[in-house]
């Protein structure tokens, strides 16, 4: 019954293969072909550019489960999710950026030549046929992924490699709580009709918000097909609408919610009442009757063989079900036995629902090493190592749970060097948490995160290039779109992120380039929506930001600079020391100068400017005021904080640049 603990994971069992329809292409709202004549600018490659299709799609919804986004939402993608972010927004005292409501278009891009012809219709079906011949004969290709988990007592690290290169990195600390893709009987606190939403109690820090659309009926997505189910006696419920939710959930009323968003900045997490426990094959949809198939299966007949299955399961009243693409080829029996398991999960909350007392956690998802298990356990996984003995034991059984044969991946670290120094893990990281990654070329990309967005620049650095200008520019950038790719998971980036590349005068070229960010977007967990290079050689995207950056959750703010990464120059805080001395003199009479002492405590770095190159500013500043200063250095000092005392009386009247103050 081991299975029935693998409730909450995500979409990862699959191969990294993503629709395209999942790439929206959202173009801005500028229009930069209708300057004023008048004006002179022209950027780099001219104002000519690629014709885009103006075919809106829909804005996608957010969907978490087991810590994880599903690759493709189970629920169909929300036309108010603008909406619904902007009244996030205005709960927590933020004002919604217009440039991150990006709507999505799809861009004409020319076909490529290897797309036409008999040759590439006959090359495909050949393939095709191939893969299918490789299924039946037996033929795995070898494998080239390794899992590597490093468990200590304060944090868990798991880092996947393909081929010995880094592509995936998770770090999860033993003391964070994990509620992203749990379920909570909550108690609404507060109901804001002027923005829709509840605000809910959940019995952490912040109370969640829960939008009305979230809460209202939602049809799956559109990336599943719908499967009507064999027709029974059911009690009909009535619907709800976004005017009955204020009479339906009153404040001080119980709510039943998963968590889709964990809490970033000053949000609180984001919860919705839209349920979804995911197993191997299936997930279960609590409160909606509605089935249906991943797209992904492209297979005709192996479709139409899951739609049986999923007719003749015996799925539980107003529950709903879908197969997920990890489910193509599986025996009957394997989607009985997860929707059992699954229900039984199930039962236990509803159970948990009636006894406990809101606000509560009913269900929790897995830690970092059990959802691994499940989102990364794979048939190209070649090995899963762990350098901890009781967390080896506990993979061997959670892989065992799965695939008796796959137990036999699972090896335990017994060398005295550190599991991540051995995979060469500890080097590659070290261009994770790197404002400057150097790429092979001899060219480097620079990452800056910042509160409005994250700027990736490119540069060609010590790349040498030939007579051809263009084709070395055109290297440097599609090498740096595949390193981007792989930094934005592995640092977990999320938000508004802007992507500068080298200029490119060919239109062909930019597609390129775009291409490869689109194509190496496709592996990424995370919902991402790009645009094509602007008329600026800029290329604007989003990611999903679902929980902290791993920036964020590694590296404190710097006490020195708050994270600015500067702080005022020696030169700068002398200045400021004399124009503050000028005042504070001025506001005596002369008559009061007599035996009148200033005493100044600053840095030593401060102190070395005042005593050698400012020497003599200060001397005439003695004598003009008649006036004795002295001073004394404090290394306990900021840089940037200095302390002016009454030399007599050793009263404090000025201390500027606080830090404690200031926070």
């Amino acid at each position: 019954m081991l299975f029935a603990s693998f409730g909450a994971f995500a979409e990862h069992t699959t191969a990294p293969t993503i629709n395209l329809e999942k790439f929206y292409i959202r173009m801005s709202n500028k229009s930069f072909s209708k300057r004023n004549k008048s004006k002179s600018f022209r950027p780099a490659g001219g104002m000519k550019r690629d014709i885009v299709r103006r075919d809106t799609v829909s804005d996608g919804r957010e969907n978490m489960v087991g810590g994880h986004i599903i690759d493709e939402p189970v629920f169909a993608e929300s036309r108010h999710e603008k909406a619904i972010n902007r009244a996030e927004d205005e709960a927590y005292g933020q004002h919604s950026k217009s440039k991150t409501e990006i709507t999505e278009k799809k861009p004409r891009l020319k076909k490529e030549k290897e797309s036409k012809g008999l040759g590439a219709t006959l090359k495909k079906a050949a393939s095709k046929v191939f893969d299918k011949v490789k299924k039946i004969v037996g033929v795995k290709e070898p494998s080239t992924k390794e899992i590597i988990i490093n468990a200590e007592s304060l944090e868990t690290r798991v880092a996947v490699l393909e081929k010995g290169k880094l592509e995936e990195f998770t770090i999860e600390r033993t003391s964070d709580e994990r509620i992203v893709a749990s379920i909570y009987k909550g108690k609404v606190r507060n109901l804001e009709n002027r923005l829709e939403a509840a605000f809910v109690d959940i019995g952490i820090e912040k109370n969640a918000f829960l939008h009305y659309w979230d809460i209202t009926p939602a049809n799956l997505d559109g990336r599943y097909e719908v499967v009507e189910r064999k027709k029974k006696s059911r009690v009909k419920t009535r619907s709800i609408s976004r005017k009955d939710i204020p009479k339906k959930y009153p404040v001080g009323s119980d709510i039943t919610i998963q968590v889709t968003k964990g809490p970033i900045g000053t949000k609180g997490p984001r919860v919705t009442t839209h349920l979804a426990i995911p197993g191997r094959y299936l997930v279960i949809l609590p409160n909606t009757e509605q089935c249906g198939i991943s797209k992904k299966i492209e297979d005709k007949q192996e479709r139409a063989r899951l739609r049986e299955i999923i007719r003749d399961l015996d799925i539980p009243d107003n529950m709903g079900v879908i197969i997920r693409t990890a489910g193509e080829g599986q025996k009957k029996r394997y989607f009985v036995r997860d929707l059992a398991m699954l229900a039984k999960e199930w039962g236990r909350v509803k159970k948990l629902l009636e006894k406990e007392k809101s606000p509560a956690c009913i269900f929790r998802e897995p830690d970092l090493i059990e959802r691994t298990v499940r989102d990364f356990l794979t048939d190209d996984v070649g090995k899963i190592i762990i350098d901890d003995a009781k967390a080896y034991e506990r993979v061997q059984e959670l892989v065992g749970g799965i695939s008796r044969r796959s137990r036999d991946k699972v090896q335990l670290h017994r060398e005295a060097k550190p599991i991540f120094d051995q995979y060469n893990i500890t080097r590659q990281l070290e261009t994770t948490f790197s404002r400057k990654v150097y790429l092979k070329s001899g060219g480097c990309i620079i990452i800056d995160e910042t509160e409005a967005l994250v700027a990736i620049d490119v540069n060609t650095g010590s790349h040498k290039g030939g007579k051809d200008q263009s084709s070395t520019i055109l290297k440097v950038n599609l090498e740096s779109a595949e390193e981007i790719c792989r930094q934005l998971r592995l640092r977990n980036i999320g938000g508004l992120i802007v992507l500068d590349f080298i200029d490119m005068k060919s239109g062909r070229d930019r597609q390129e380039v775009f291409r490869r960010v689109r194509d190496g977007l496709r592996r990424d967990k995370a919902k991402t929506n790009i645009l094509p290079i602007s008329q600026l050689g800029l290329m604007e995207m989003t990611r999903q930001r679902h929980s902290e950056s791993v920036q964020s959750t590694v590296y404190d703010d710097c006490p020195n600079c708050s994270g600015h990464g500067r702080i005022k120059s020696a030169i700068t805080m002398s200045v400021e020391i004399q124009r503050k001395l000028d005042e504070l003199l001025k506001q005596h009479k002369p008559d009061e100068m007599e035996d009148f002492q200033l005493r100044l405590v600053v840095n030593p770095m401060v102190l070395d400017r005042l005593r050698k190159e400012d020497e003599d500013l200060i001397i005439n500043m003695e004598k003009k005021y008649l006036v004795k200063i002295s001073f004394r250095a404090d290394p306990e000092l900021h840089a940037e904080q200095f302390k002016i005392y009454n030399g007599v009386t050793d009263e404090e009247m000025i201390n500027e640049g606080d830090r404690e103050d200031a926070n």
